[in-house]
């Protein structure tokens, strides 16, 4: 069975930087073991990207959010390097809002058989990730790893993976 890890937006400014917490730092070691036990099964790895450009602050999300993060090419736009190992090679998915269609579309086109998901931020671009996946494979598990996922804060995080239950998407 093709097996799927999404590793959503575990880039510096979400976890050190514009955007950081302690709950985003503390997630580090569960996502790095998530991906050292996909890549003993084998299992594909994608990463997701939050990408904006240089106009952020003139977006809608901007606007509402007015604190500018992950500009392209910045370092706070990278992988963490703690990561690095992992996402050299993986496929990335940069997107400019929550939630990737072409996440969405590429799992559905490739037949995983399992799917599941960490990252940043469980109530903002983890929920929006995991909704899409199971709405492009509805038949497919989708599972979200809660031990290696982060929230805006505990209570967010908490309402997201309940919403995400309700969803038919389970945890772990």
């Amino acid at each position: 069975m093709k097996k799927l890890l999404v590793v959503v937006d575990m880039q510096n400014d979400f976890i050190y930087g514009a955007l950081g917490s302690k709950d985003a730092e503390a997630i580090v070691p569960a996502v790095k073991e998530l991906l050292a036990r996909a890549r003993e099964e084998g299992a594909e790895t994608v990463f997701t990207m939050d990408t904006h450009g240089a106009n952020y602050l003139s977006t809608a999300e901007g606007k509402r959010l007015p604190v500018p993060h992950c500009i392209k090419d910045t370092a706070g736009w990278e992988i963490i390097p703690e990561l690095s190992g992992y996402s050299e090679n993986a496929r990335r998915f940069e997107k400019n809002l929550f939630g990737s269609i072409a996440l969405a579309e590429y799992a559905r086109d490739n037949g995983y058989g399992e799917i599941a998901l960490c990252g940043v931020c469980t109530d903002i671009c983890v929920i929006s990730n995991a909704v899409l996946l199971k709405t492009y494979c509805p038949e497919t598990p989708v599972t979200v790893y809660a031990r290696a996922c982060a929230g805006t804060s505990p209570t967010a995080h908490d309402a997201a993976l309940i919403a995400m239950q309700s969803c038919q998407i389970t945890q772990k």
